[in-house]
């Protein structure tokens, strides 16, 4: 019955691709995965480039395939289904019992996330302007709770224009960083395994499955839902593949700079502006607001996920619960260390969405053989 389903759903307008939404698509993914981890580049530093040369290209190459393979499953199921509610994919994906389980935890990881983007802004405040992280904290919980009751629609328009220019600006600073110092990363990666780096995993390839895992559970409901909104399946493919690798090249590119200036980003909040320091005070001060972009383009769909969970997306109890949620966050965000909370938060889930991603490649796997077989 579920096959029958997708195979009608995705038949209707599958030659139809619009170029905008495409890119729209794509740059939603990306400014949702960009969040306070990478703009900031604590997540990049903790799982690529804390393990050198094999975790720059190998997490980064794993988490290329990976990535790609759950954006297209993600939203192609989601055009295909049409759930009633976003949340509904877990269901889908791993029967009614598990993926209740998976549908609760992911709430509650999600929600968790959002206290990560709020301690993101508030290091920021507090290592760059010198000002209480409390100030950086609130002030991304306002500005995060009004964009919020836009719902999906207004959301998607918002953060997928701003999302494309912040990874441009991540790129150039990586790539600026890397000619800099040229023959900085042959020395990081010779002397990271010397220094007191933060690491995500105990391996490369644990650290891709950690970092894929965790975005997961981020990406599952918004991409079910965003999947609805496309006019082909080509589309939906296009955009969420491009996003998807877009992404994982950043984080490759990103993760080199940092390798590059190893001995002098470990230790810091916020490693993306010792980067920028490096060139001019005035470049870092502009990298800060991107940086706080960044996290307010990832902080807003989490946001919305949780409430539109709770309460129908645009409906009247969706605002408050909206903006309640926000107040909560911002007291748990700012109750621990933003570094300390991206290793904490981020490494545990992703090992629950691990699972996740292998019931997603054991049924991609049985799809496949099941098809070959009827065709046999």
């Amino acid at each position: 019955m579920e096959s029958t389903a997708t195979t009608t759903a995705d038949d209707q307008g599958a030659g139809a691709l619009s170029i905008r939404k495409v890119a729209i698509i794509a740059g939603a993914i990306i400014a949702f995965l960009i969040g306070s981890g990478f703009a900031t580049g604590q997540e990049i530093l903790q799982y690529f480039a804390s393990r050198g040369y094999i975790g720059v290209f190998g997490t980064g190459a794993l988490v290329l395939v990976l990535m790609t393979f759950v954006c297209i499953q993600f939203i192609t199921i989601g055009r295909a289904q049409r759930f009633e509610r976003p949340t509904d994919i877990y269901r889908f994906l791993c029967g009614k019992v598990v993926g209740t389980f998976f549908d609760w935890f992911s709430m509650v990881f999600v929600f968790m996330s959002f206290w990560v983007m709020v301690a993101g802004a508030g290091a920021v405040f507090a290592e760059h302007y010198g000002l209480s992280a409390w100030i950086g904290g609130l002030g991304l919980a306002i500005v995060v709770g009004i964009t919020g009751v836009l719902g999906l629609n207004g959301l998607v328009e918002v953060i997928g224009k701003i999302g494309p220019i912040i990874v441009a600006v991540a790129l150039t600073l990586g790539i600026a960083a890397i000619l800099k110092h040229p023959g900085g990363i042959a020395k990081g990666a010779e002397a990271v395994g010397s220094l007191d780096v933060t690491q995500a995993s105990s391996s490369w390839w644990l650290a891709a499955i950690s970092y894929v895992g965790f975005c997961m559970l981020w990406l599952a409901p918004f991409l079910s839902a965003l999947g609805a909104t496309t006019h082909s399946r080509r589309e939906a493919v296009a955009g969420a593949g491009l996003g998807a690798g877009l992404f994982a090249i950043a984080c490759v590119v990103v993760g080199l700079g940092l390798l590059a200036n190893i001995d002098r980003v470990v230790g810091t909040q916020i490693p993306m502006l010792v980067l920028a320091k490096d060139f001019h005070p005035i470049l870092a001060a502009g990298v800060s607001v991107i940086i706080l972009a960044g996290i307010f383009t990832t902080a807003v769909p989490l946001l919305w996920t949780v409430s539109s969970r709770l309460f129908d997306d645009g409906s009247v109890r969706f605002r408050i619960a909206t903006l309640v949620l926000a107040a909560v966050g911002t007291l748990c965000g700012l109750a621990v260390p933003f570094e300390k909370m991206v290793n904490v938060v981020y490494v545990i889930n992703g090992y629950v969405g691990g699972i996740l991603l292998a019931v997603m490649i054991v049924r991609a796997i049985w799809g496949l053989a099941t098809k070959r077989g009827a065709t046999a």
